[in-house]
């Protein structure tokens, strides 16, 4: 009887996907296993988003080299634009109606600053992804949050 030789040499794209699936496997279980009103560690947390991100939209290793510093600058500026609008939500009950309506200025000029940065974004991410990589990427946020939700509460085990 002849013996059959398996393939068990792995190609680079197939050692990065079980990277990251064993990073994003070993981060999210230790994110979640800090439960009961633990902090999450922000690194362990950040690598389970990458991995998260990188297995749903199938990057491969070229696109992720020039995906991540586009996707982190333009997360950076979108999270400090939706801090900036938070604050100036805050206090309502003591301002006047003049600070009122320039508050309500401010957050209209931060919401047209937040669309513009996403054009922009979309235009240089275009130039590496797929537009049916970034389509996905759009309901992704809202995806791993709803998996990080349904983890902690002990649903997505």
């Amino acid at each position: 009887m002849g013996r059959r030789r398996r393939n068990l040499v792995l190609t680079p794209m197939k050692a990065l996907k079980i990277y990251l699936l064993l990073l994003f496997m070993a981060a999210s279980s230790l994110a979640f296993a800090q439960r009961g009103g633990q902090p999450v560690d922000p690194e362990r947390m950040q690598a389970a988003r990458i991995a998260y991100i990188t297995t749903r939209i199938s990057l491969k290793t070229e696109q992720a080299e020039k995906f991540w510093p586009l996707f982190n600058s333009f997360t950076e500026s979108r999270e400090a634009s939706m801090r900036a609008m938070g604050d100036l939500s805050k206090g309502v009950e003591s301002m006047t109606e003049e600070e009122a309506k320039s508050r309500i200025q401010q957050k209209l000029q931060i919401q047209q600053k937040l669309v513009q940065d996403e054009k922009i974004f979309v235009a240089e991410a275009a130039k590496v992804l797929t537009y049916k990589q970034l389509l996905l990427l759009q309901n992704i946020a809202k995806d791993f949050n709803r998996y990080l939700y349904e983890r902690g509460r002990g649903r997505g085990n």
